[in-house]
């Protein structure tokens, strides 16, 4: 996994399926694991997505907005981009071109709570 303070990019394998699923699980749990995860897949790599691989990308996202944070996607190959549209899964992330748009994203659209003082001044 590569990232910066508060974000975290974790590359994904080419074959993201049953068979490494529980694996890839294990490598970002102590990043779920935070207060406001900022995680990004990588998809560059993944040519083969299946039924586990898309219960980790929701369980992930679940597991990150229990926490007030976000995962999003980067890098999505058509094929997966296909997938991830037939199954509807496509509509609960957002998807960037690459890992580092994906990443900065995240500081882009960071909503900062008014100040007490002047939040309802008339």
């Amino acid at each position: 996994m590569k990232g910066s303070k508060s974000v975290v990019v974790k590359q994904l394998p080419e074959t993201v399926t049953m068979n490494n699923v529980p694996q890839l699980h294990r490598e970002i749990a102590s990043t779920l694991d935070r207060d406001r995860p900022c995680l990004v897949f990588d998809c560059s790599q993944v040519r083969q997505l299946d039924s586990a691989g898309i219960e980790l990308l929701l369980t992930s996202l679940e597991e990150v907005m229990k926490r007030n944070g976000d995962v999003k996607l980067a890098a999505v190959s058509p094929q997966v981009c296909a997938i991830l549209k037939l199954t509807r899964v496509d509509r609960l992330f957002e998807m960037y071109e690459n890992p580092r748009d994906a990443a900065e994203s995240f500081d882009r659209f960071r909503i900062q709570a008014p100040s007490p003082t002047t939040a309802f001044a008339n």
